[in-house]
C-alpha cells in the first residue's frame, strides 16, 4: 500500500470541513498544521523544521480552496493542484496571500490557534482580518475512515515484527543507545518510510521515566527494560510498548509488576466500546491498581489517539470530555513507575467498532 493519490479522497474530507465552516459562521480557514494540512489536501506531511512551514492551505466555505506555498514545493504541489488555485509566494508572503485571498472575496480569515506562530498570525494580520477557529479539524481525524484503517493496520504490523525481535536486539553488553539505533534500522527493513518518534529503551529505573530517552546505561544479564517504539507506514503511525526481562528467573517483584500492567490493560481492552467516555476508559485500569493499592504509580493517561500523528485526539484521561465512537484508534497503555528500581508499560492499538474494539 502506497499514499493515497486520489484527490477526490481529499477533497470530500474539504467538504465535511466546509460545512462545519459553515456552519459556525466562518468564510475561510487557514489550515497550517501540517498533519491537518496533509490530511486535507496530501500536501506535504511534514514542515522542513518547527521554525519553517512548507505551506498553508486555505478551506473556503464558497468552495474555492487555495494552496499557499514557496518556490521549493512549486511541482510537489501541481501534482496535487490546479495551478489557478495556488500561490507561489516569496519573500512578500504575507502580502502575497492577503491578495490572493481578497481577490477571492475573502476579507476575514481564521486561522488554527494551537499551530500558527504568534510572529505569523502578526505578519498576516497587517494585511486581513484574523480570527481564531478552535478545533475545526481534529474532530474530522477522530474517526478513521477504511482506507486509513487499512494503513494503521500495515503500520502496526511492522511494529508487531519489530517487537517480535526484540531478543536479538536486548542483548547484555549492548547500551540503551545502542539498541534503540538496532531498532530504528529494524523499523526500515520491515517497511517503514520513517520513525513515528524517537525510540525508547530504558534500563531498570531508567524505565520509570515513561519518555525516557536511551542513553550510554548497559543492558545486563538481569535487568528489566522498557522498549516503547513506533514507525510510519503509508503515511500512519505506529506506537507499541513492551517491558521485558533479560535474562532467567525474573525476580517476583518485576512479575507481579508487569501482571499488574497486563491485567489492567487487559480490563480496559475487554470493556472498549463505542459510547464509554473518555474518563471512563481511564478508569477501567485506574480500578485494577486501585484495588492492588498503587494506582499512585500510573502517572499518566490511559491511552490517546493515534493516526497521521503519534499522538492525536482522543485522549484517555480523567479529565477529557467525550465518548468513544465506530472508527477511533487509540493506544491503551497503562504503567506502573518507581523510581528507585523500574517501571512497566504494555501498550497495544486498538480500533473501536460498532460493538467493542480490535486490537491492530
Amino acid at each position: 500500500m502506497t499514499a493515497t493519490t486520489d484527490t477526490a479522497v481529499y477533497a470530500a474530507r474539504r467538504d465535511k470541513l466546509r460545512q462545519r465552516l459553515l456552519e459556525s459562521g466562518h468564510r475561510a480557514l487557514l489550515v497550517s498544521h501540517a498533519a491537518n494540512r496533509f490530511y486535507l489536501s496530501g500536501f506535504e506531511l511534514h514542515d522542513p523544521q518547527c521554525n519553517e512551514t512548507a505551506g498553508y492551505l486555505v478551506v473556503d466555505a464558497g468552495g474555492r480552496d487555495a494552496l499557499f506555498t514557496d518556490a521549493r514545493y512549486r511541482d510537489a504541489a501541481l501534482r496535487l493542484w490546479p495551478a489557478k488555485d495556488l500561490c507561489i509566494y516569496g519573500a512578500g508572503r504575507y502580502a502575497s496571500i492577503a491578495d490572493f485571498l481578497k481577490d477571492r472575496g475573502i476579507t476575514r480569515l481564521g486561522f488554527e490557534p494551537s499551530s500558527l506562530p504568534f510572529d505569523t498570525h502578526g505578519r498576516l494580520a497587517e494585511h486581513i482580518a484574523m480570527v481564531p477557529v478552535h478545533q475545526a479539524v481534529e474532530p474530522l481525524r477522530l474517526l478513521k475512515d477504511a482506507d486509513e484503517v487499512a494503513r494503521l493496520r500495515c503500520s502496526a504490523a511492522v511494529n508487531h515484527a519489530v517487537m517480535d525481535r526484540l531478543p536479538e536486539v536486548l542483548v547484555p553488553g549492548r547500551t540503551e543507545a545502542q539498541a534503540a539505533w538496532e531498532i530504528e534500522k529494524l523499523f526500515r527493513e520491515l517497511g517503514a518510510s520513517e520513525l513515528a518518534f524517537s525510540p525508547i529503551v530504558a534500563v531498570n529505573a531508567n524505565a520509570a521515566l515513561p519518555h525516557a530517552i536511551p542513553g550510554q546505561t548497559v543492558i545486563t544479564d538481569g535487568c528489566l527494560v522498557l522498549v516503547d517504539v513506533g514507525g510510519r507506514r503509508d503515511d500512519y503511525c505506529s506506537d507499541q510498548t513492551r517491558t521485558v526481562w533479560v535474562g532467567n528467573n525474573p525476580p517476583d517483584r518485576f512479575r507481579q509488576l508487569l501482571d499488574r500492567v497486563r491485567r489492567a490493560q487487559a480490563a480496559a481492552l475487554s470493556a472498549l466500546r463505542p459510547g464509554l467516555t473518555f474518563r471512563e476508559a481511564y478508569g477501567l485500569a485506574r480500578e485494577v491498581f486501585l484495588r492492588e493499592g498503587v494506582a499512585e504509580r500510573f502517572t499518566h493517561s490511559l491511552g490517546h489517539g493515534i493516526g497521521l500523528e503519534t499522538h492525536e485526539g482522543p485522549s484517555l484521561n480523567p479529565s477529557s470530555d467525550g465518548s468513544l465512537a465506530p472508527g477511533m484508534v487509540v493506544t491503551v497503555e497503562p504503567g506502573l513507575y518507581y523510581p528507585e528500581w523500574g517501571g512497566a508499560r504494555w501498550e497495544h492499538m486498538a480500533l473501536i467498532t460498532e460493538d467493542g474494539c480490535q486490537t491492530l
